[in-house]
Formats: C-alpha cells, sequence, structure tokens
C-alpha cells in the first residue's frame, strides 16, 4: 500500500510556478526540464539583439532571488499561550523571528489571503540593524568579503546577533545589502497578496528610488499609485545642511479594481445645500468644463455618454471646448457614483440623495467616497512622528521607540482598502506595533473585528543593540531596557510591541466598551518538532550509515523517534498546520477526547491524530467522523498486524466515500 508522507519542506514559489507553466504550455518541458526557447516561441517572442537591456541590478541579485523562491525546513512556529491575551478567542496573531523565514511559513496558509500590507522598515540611514539574507551560511572570512564593511583599511562585519548585522555607510556594498534585504521579503508577501491588495511602505530618499525599481519588478509598474509624501516634523531642526528635510513617502501598489486611490470623506463642517437635483456638498459644483481663457486641448474634447445621454464639452454658445478631467478619469468618477446631471454639462458632485443623515451630519453610505488627495499627508500634523511619540505616551510608554509612526496614519491606509468585508493587515516590520493599535481602533469605531492583524518583529536583544546604537538612540534603548526590566520581562523589542498592544487593548475597551476582538496570539521561530531525520535513515539505512558513520542501537532509537524530545503536542499540530493549504493559523483547535488523548480537530476540517498506538477501535472512530484530512503517525500501526490496520484504516475510509457524497478524504503520515 502506498503511503504518503508529509513533506519537510515548505515550498516556496518555485514549485508553483512550474506547475501552473505545465499547465498552461505542456509542450516546453521535454524530459522534465524546460526548454527555454519553445517557450519563448510559444510567447511569440523573437530573440533580442545583442545582450543589453533595461533592468535594474545590483551586487547580489541573483542570490536574493533564489532566496526568495527556496523552500523553507527544519524551524517552524511555536505557540506561547502564556504570553498571548485572550488566545481561545482571538484571530489577531503576534510573531517573533526574522521576518523572512516567518513569510515563507506563512505561504500555505495566507496566500492571498492579505488584504493589505503595511511596513516601516529600515531606511538604510547608516544606523540601521537588518537580516541580511543568507550570510548565516557562509563562513566569518566569506561573510566579511561578501557584506563588503571596511574600517582601517580592512573589511569587517559588526555582528549584533545571530545574522543580525548594521549597514555602515562606509560599507561598499550600503546599497546592495539593503536590496538584498529587503528583496526576498518583498517577494514572499507578493504571494500573500490578495488579488484586490494593496501594499504601503514607508520609506525616504536614501532608498525610495530603488524600492521604486524593486517594487514594480514585484508588484508591476502597472500596479505602482504614487508615493504619498507625509510631513515627519513641524519645527525645524537645530542644524541644516542646505535643506531641512522633513518629509518621507508612503510608497503604495495596489491590485483589482476596488482600489481607486480614493478614500471616505469627512464632511463633518461641510456646508450642505440643495437645489432641484439634490443635495449637494458646497465646493463640488465646479462644472467641468473648462473655461474658454483655460484655452483648448485636443485630448480633453471628447464626447462623454452617461446614464445614457451623451454630453459633450460645450459652453454657453455651443461652443466645443474641454473637460477639465480626462476620459479615464471622468470614466472613474462616474463608476465612482459622484457624477451629477446638470443640463447639458455634467458637475463634480457627490451624490448624497438619500444618502445623507441630516441628523448626524454624516454620510449613510460609506461607499460614496471622493478622490484623496495626497497633500493631506503633508498638510495635516496629525500624520507626523511626534504624533506617534504622543500615542506611546499616552500608554504611558514615552520614549520606548525612536520615530514611532502615528496610529491615525495607520488608520487612514486601511480605510482606504476597508470595505464591508473582513480584511487581514500585515506588519512584517512591526516595530512598536503602531499598526496593531490602529487595527484594534478602527474596529471599535465600527463596533465589530471585521480587520485582523498579523505583526511580525524580529526579536533583538536590546542589550546586544545599545552596544552599537548612536547617541541618541542609546537614550530611547535605555528608557526600553528600563521599562522592561521593572515589569519583569526579557530585554527583547518585541516585549515593547505586546505590551503596546495589552495596553492599547485596555485603554480602547476603558473609553468605548466596543465588542470587538482585542486579543492576539503569540508564536516564535524555531526549531523543528519532528525529526525529519527518521524517514532519510529509514529508506536507506546503509547509505546514512556511509554518510554519517557507525549507528549504535542508542542512536539508533534516537534516530526513530518521531519528535525532538520535549516537544508538546500543540506545537506539532502547528507545524502540521503550516503545511495546510489555506487553514490560517487562528484556526481553532480542539482536542477529541472520544477518540484518544492525543487526537485533535483543526478548524472542524482537518484531523492529527498523535496517538502512540493505532487500534481498530480508533479507526472505527476515525472513520465515523467527517474531515477533510487526516494526519497519522507511521509509527503508530505497531506489530505483526500493521499492514492489516493500515490496510483496514484506507479501506474504511473509501467506503466513507462512496456513501458521502464522494467527498475525498485524504491521509498523510509523519
Amino acid at each position: 500500500m502506498e503511503q504518503k508522507f508529509i513533506n519537510k519542506k515548505i515550498e516556496g514559489i518555485k514549485e508553483s510556478n512550474i506547475e501552473k507553466l505545465k499547465r498552461l504550455f505542456p509542450s516546453v518541458f521535454k524530459d522534465g526540464q524546460v526548454d527555454f526557447d519553445e517557450l519563448r516561441n510559444q510567447l511569440g517572442d523573437f530573440e533580442e539583439v545583442g545582450q543589453e537591456k533595461y533592468e535594474f541590478n545590483w551586487v547580489g541579485k541573483q542570490e536574493a532571488k533564489q532566496n526568495a523562491i527556496s523552500e523553507i525546513s527544519g524551524v517552524t512556529l511555536k505557540y506561547y499561550p502564556e504570553e498571548s491575551k485572550d488566545a481561545e478567542t482571538t484571530e489577531n496573531l503576534y510573531i517573533e523571528g526574522d521576518n523572512l523565514k516567518v513569510l515563507k511559513l506563512l505561504r500555505n496558509n495566507y496566500a492571498n489571503k492579505i488584504k493589505m500590507i503595511y511596513i516601516d522598515p529600515p531606511y538604510n540611514t547608516g544606523n540601521d540593524t537588518f537580516v541580511y539574507p543568507d550570510t548565516f551560511k557562509k563562513s566569518d572570512k566569506e561573510s566579511k568579503e561578501e557584506l563588503g564593511i571596511t574600517q582601517n583599511g580592512e573589511t569587517v562585519v559588526n555582528i549584533l546577533k545571530d545574522n543580525l548585522y548594521k549597514n555602515t555607510k562606509d560599507s561598499n556594498k550600503y546599497h546592495s545589502t539593503w536590496l538584498s534585504m529587503i528583496y526576498p521579503r518583498l517577494k514572499v508577501a507578493r504571494e500573500l497578496l490578495d488579488e484586490n491588495g494593496a501594499i504601503f511602505i514607508s520609506i525616504d530618499d536614501t532608498e525610495h528610488c530603488n524600492l521604486l525599481k524593486i517594487c514594480n519588478e514585484i508588484f508591476g509598474q502597472e500596479h505602482y499609485v504614487t508615493s504619498i509624501p507625509r510631513i515627519t516634523k513641524k519645527q525645524r531642526s537645530a542644524q541644516e545642511h542646505y535643506m531641512d528635510i522633513s518629509h518621507d513617502y508612503i510608497v503604495c501598489y495596489a491590485y483589482g479594481e476596488n482600489f481607486n486611490k480614493i478614500i471616505e470623506r469627512n464632511i463633518e463642517d461641510e456646508k450642505i445645500e440643495e437645489d432641484a437635483i439634490g443635495k449637494y456638498i458646497v465646493g463640488d459644483t465646479k462644472a467641468l468644463v473648462a473655461p474658454l481663457s483655460q484655452g483648448y486641448s485636443k485630448g480633453g474634447d471628447y464626447d462623454f455618454e452617461y446614464n445614457g445621454v451623451v454630453y459633450k464639452p460645450v459652453n454657453k454658445d455651443n461652443v466645443r471646448n474641454r473637460w477639465l478631467w480626462t476620459e479615464e478619469r471622468m470614466k472613474a468618477a462616474a463608476k465612482l457614483g459622484i457624477l451629477r446631471a446638470n443640463g447639458k454639462t455634467i458637475r463634480e458632485q457627490l451624490y448624497i440623495d438619500k444618502k445623507f443623515d441630516e441628523a448626524t451630519n454624516e454620510m449613510v453610505d460609506k461607499d460614496q467616497r471622493l478622490i484623496f488627495h495626497t497633500s493631506d499627508f503633508m498638510e495635516n500634523s496629525k500624520y507626523s512622528n511626534a504624533n506617534g511619540s504622543i500615542d506611546l505616551e499616552k500608554l504611558e510608554l514615552k520614549g520606548v521607540f525612536n520615530n514611532p509612526k502615528p496610529v491615525e496614519l495607520v488608520k487612514k491606509l486601511i480605510e482606504m482598502i476597508l470595505k464591508d468585508d473582513e480584511v487581514i493587515v500585515l506588519d512584517f516590520f512591526a516595530g512598536s506595533s503602531t499598526t496593531a493599535q490602529a487595527c484594534i481602533e478602527l474596529n471599535a469605531e465600527m463596533n465589530n473585528s471585521k480587520i485582523k492583524y498579523i505583526m511580525v518583529q524580529l526579536q533583538e536583544d536590546l542589550q546586544e543593540r545599545i552596544k552599537n546604537a548612536s547617541s541618541s538612540e542609546k537614550k530611547t534603548i535605555e528608557v526600553a531596557i528600563n521599562l522592561l526590566s521593572n515589569m519583569n520581562k526579557p530585554l527583547y523589542i518585541t516585549e515593547i510591541g505586546k505590551e503596546r498592544i495589552r495596553r492599547a487593548a485596555t485603554k480602547i475597551k476603558e473609553e468605548t466598551n466596543a465588542n470587538i476582538d482585542y486579543g492576539f496570539k503569540v508564536f516564535k521561530l524555531g526549531e523543528t518538532n519532528i525529526n525529519w531525520e527518521k524517514e532519510e535513515y529509514k529508506k536507506n539505512v546503509d547509505d546514512y550509515i556511509l554518510r554519517n558513520g557507525f549507528i549504535d542501537e542508542i542512536q539508533r532509537e534516537e534516530l526513530m523517534k518521531d519528535f525532538v524530545d520535549d516537544a508538546k503536542d500543540i506545537d506539532i499540530v502547528y507545524e502540521i498546520l503550516l503545511r495546510y493549504y489555506g487553514m490560517p493559523l487562528s484556526a481553532k483547535i480542539e482536542k477529541i477526547d472520544n477518540i484518544g488523548k492525543r487526537t485533535y480537530s483543526i478548524g472542524g476540517t482537518v484531523i492529527i491524530c498523535l496517538e502512540d498506538t493505532i487500534t481498530n477501535e480508533i479507526i472505527d472512530k476515525l472513520s465515523n467522523t467527517d474531515f477533510a484530512k487526516l494526519y497519522l503517525r507511521d509509527s503508530s500501526f505497531k506489530g505483526e498486524k500493521s499492514l492489516e490496520l493500515k490496510q483496514n484504516l484506507m479501506t474504511r475510509l473509501n467506503l466513507q466515500k462512496e456513501y458521502k457524497d464522494e467527498k475525498t478524504y485524504k491521509v498523510e503520515f509523519i
């Protein structure tokens, strides 16, 4: 009987791309290999003249691309209920660990499920620390040469913790190192993004142009929306050099037709008037036909059909002129429902008839939206870093983080993509967890829990970080260390983020009493719980011994264990769950006591049976349980009748298939 064993590796995008390619162009696969010349023929591509082409390159790009598509194994996410909040009911996640590894682990569970990504990555100012991909695989000498950081004429590298590095401006690969760090993370993040989702990335001038080139390659230039300028400070610097820089950017890429650079308009204090057509906001009634004084342009001279009527850009004397808006923008406005007919012209007017509540002076239908003006982020100081610091101060966390983004900023970004459906917001440079607080506040304002969040943050040791920090950063780290020490918490940056969420949740609940999800589950990147070496040993004992040396009886017993010592059932369950496509980590996990002591149900559709010994009685119970997939330990089928027990199990499941609407059950062994 053929058995399928659970896969050790969580596959990268390479494997799924190959399968897609096989379905689209089966003829390009010859002897299992891709014939790229034939693929070009299938795509109607002609051979280029010469080798030159438009492309963005840097030292280490090929390695970064390989790092993005490669699979991951040997690590998992371990659950920490004691550090979680409302662990049994929450659908929010806080994950500690290198975000590239974490993103790869989440590939199966959240593929195309993330509606919005917001990240605030290192700006590469010369004082940033971040993980440099694949350096940990190299020798110390190779790492130093690869990073190319020089000091006093010699190549050195500043290792803070594991593969965490400080990228200083004296590096001859200063930009390349940052690009190699950010590229694979964005590449994997693209796999998680919803088909109608959007990504927002905070960045400053240092890497803004490079980020755009990378994002054009990963997300597609046609999906680039804009770089929103954001005010960072109102006050002038004490020392100025040419110009006092008081802004950074929020780079935005978006998919689908649901995102149109729009946002709900706050019409509080707006003047409302009424005419024969209906109610409208004063200021939105300007005719779309340009005055003759503004000149004529052929591109703006077009007939426009709206609600079955053709409108022409003519003045009162019936002389053709031009529309103020392009035809593309006019069509977008019509789709948004903000155009109203006014005689023979179309005027820019918000349609609020039967949508406007005079008692509350608010819009009733939140789908009625206006074009969003990016200048809002430059003109309104509530989006500045100072307000981010005030947000922390309100939670009695003053001074624990440098330049935190304000909650109002992230709330506004989430509002851009928020519709009536539930959304998941991902932030894999979580920092002080501004994004999590923004999600909680928005949920409280709506009094529902439509917005779920996933925070990912490297578990960086503050005591190590302070050794290499600048003088201004040292003050901040000292405040954070004192706070965590007084709370008897580990001195990691992740503890700041988790504490911020707890305090924000408590404060919001007290102020609003909203019935929402205030909790989060904590996971941490850790080593695997499953002894994957067992299968390698069982398949070819002689070859294993040849490669690894003599194996005595004690070593053999260790090799034949299913799980590592002290592995917890719940962590094994989650490690298996990471290999099940489409099931979120927030899914409810329940023990099925009527089957055994170590059998679990995930989301009511997946069963993981970790029982030490499988009996016919357990098989009977399993075959009478409804599930989509079943995982069992191969070693639990013991004795001379092990094959008979497996055959009995598969037979019973096949009988189920006959009597349960042809439902297919899948079984995998550990």
